[in-house]
């Protein structure tokens, strides 16, 4: 019983896009997919220059990987920020020092190369 309310918010959540869905199934036609324009590689019109099987630059992989992992880390700034007065002394200093690990990370990464493209 307790579960109730979850359960219906997630009812009432999933059904507007489980509509959408299959509105948007019963409404869309084959004959609109045969268009050589919607059939060809690219719709901007540039033509590929290799195969689209290739794999990516692991740079992309990295650049990414770091900037979700300084940006959740930056996201503990927000919450430490508004219970700064609740958390006292020690909640300070531990925030201090976690920032302190942040910068170095980040500082061995600049100094790794990670942060450059080329």
């Amino acid at each position: 019983m307790e579960s109730a309310p979850i359960c219906v918010y997630l009812v009432i959540s999933l059904q507007p896009s489980l509509i959408l869905i299959g509105v948007a199934f019963l409404l869309v036609s084959s004959s609109n997919l045969a268009y050589p324009e919607k059939l060809s590689t690219y719709e901007c019109g540039f033509d590929p220059f290799d195969d689209a099987r290739n794999r990516f630059d692991i740079r992309f992989y990295l650049a990414a990987i770091l900037f979700i992992i300084f940006d959740l880390e930056v996201t503990f700034l927000f919450a430490w920020a508004v219970s700064l007065d609740k958390i006292g002394l020690f909640g300070f200093w531990s925030m201090i020092v976690f920032l302190l690990i942040l910068t170095i990370g980040f500082l061995f990464e600049w100094k790794k190369g990670a942060l450059d493209w080329e």
